[in-house]
């Protein structure tokens, strides 16, 4: 049997992916606050109101603190010498294979929320997809990039 992929991304991702829930969050939240406004100025029935905010309580905690979670225990990558195998997902479970060979460039990603928790992406770019490795602290993601980097240089003299 193959094993799986065993290094873990920083534990500092799932607080950023709960802060990015929190926002997605609040769009519900204007939209229930919206479904609140219009019962109370065109006296529709009442239970809307307790409809709207149990949907922005159930969304809230599905995307905040569910999704977040299985996310965070589910991602999982190992860069080896001639393969980075990457695993994640929330429903479907995904494994992807990217040969060496294959790599054209490594980059990093660091947006704003990332920064203020020290955490960076690692984008690998092939001729055909752009493959992530989400919420790395950022001397980690710097030493990984550099060394897919050496690697596929190595993978590219090799043929």
């Amino acid at each position: 049997m193959i094993m799986e992929p065993q290094k873990r991304i920083s534990s500092k991702g799932l607080i950023v992916w709960r802060i990015y829930g929190a926002i997605h969050s609040f769009f519900v939240l204007l939209v229930a606050g919206g479904a609140i406004a219009l019962t109370i100025i065109f006296d529709w029935p009442i239970w809307i109101i307790g409809v709207a905010l149990l949907v922005f309580a159930l969304c809230a905690y599905v995307f905040i603190v569910l999704i977040p979670t299985i996310r965070w225990k589910r991602w999982r990558y190992e860069v080896r010498e001639n393969e980075i195998e990457l695993q994640h997902g929330v429903f479907v479970m995904k494994r992807t294979l990217v040969p060496m060979i294959r790599v054209q460039h490594v980059d990093t990603q660091q947006g704003p929320i990332l920064r203020k928790y020290q955490l960076a992406t690692i984008t690998v770019s092939t001729a055909a997809t752009v493959h992530e490795i989400p919420a790395l602290e950022v001397d980690e993601a710097e030493e990984l990039r550099f060394f897919i980097s050496k690697l596929a240089r190595v993978a590219d003299e090799d043929v």
